[in-house]
């Protein structure tokens, strides 16, 4: 199996995942997945491709993510790791794509706007 590297993003936040056949372990910046999200709902949101294609234990995965933050991060090592189990196998395509893990998040942070506090947040307003 030649391991092909494929992309996964999420607001800012862009990973890079390959996989190769070996034992389930992730590593992610050349830490594992434990100690690099210490949260398990983040861990299990990055692990729930393996799960949703019965693939856990299959395929070792090896990420190198940057940008965002830890949500932005999990949600772009989720999308790259469905993309590259549809690469190694196409009959994975149908239950990733049923449970919407192929499609790319579109949402991103809004622009502050001039004259407000924030995007959206005004600045208080005062009759007199």
């Amino acid at each position: 199996m030649q391991p092909q590297v494929k992309v996964g993003r999420r607001k800012t936040a862009v990973a890079r995942v390959k996989l190769s056949d070996g034992s389930g372990k992730v590593m992610i910046n050349q830490r594992p997945l434990e100690q690099y999200f210490p949260l398990e709902m983040l861990r299990s949101e990055v692990l729930r491709p393996f799960e949703v294609t019965n693939t856990s234990g299959r395929y070792d995965a090896k990420v190198t993510v940057e940008g965002g933050g830890a949500t932005g991060q999990a949600g772009a090592i989720k999308l790259g790791i469905a993309r590259s189990l549809v690469s190694l196998d196409e009959d994975l395509r149908t239950s990733l794509r049923g449970a919407g893990l192929l499609t790319r998040d579109p949402r991103m942070v809004e622009r502050k706007k001039y004259g407000q506090k924030k995007a959206r947040k005004r600045f208080q307003f005062s009759k007199r």
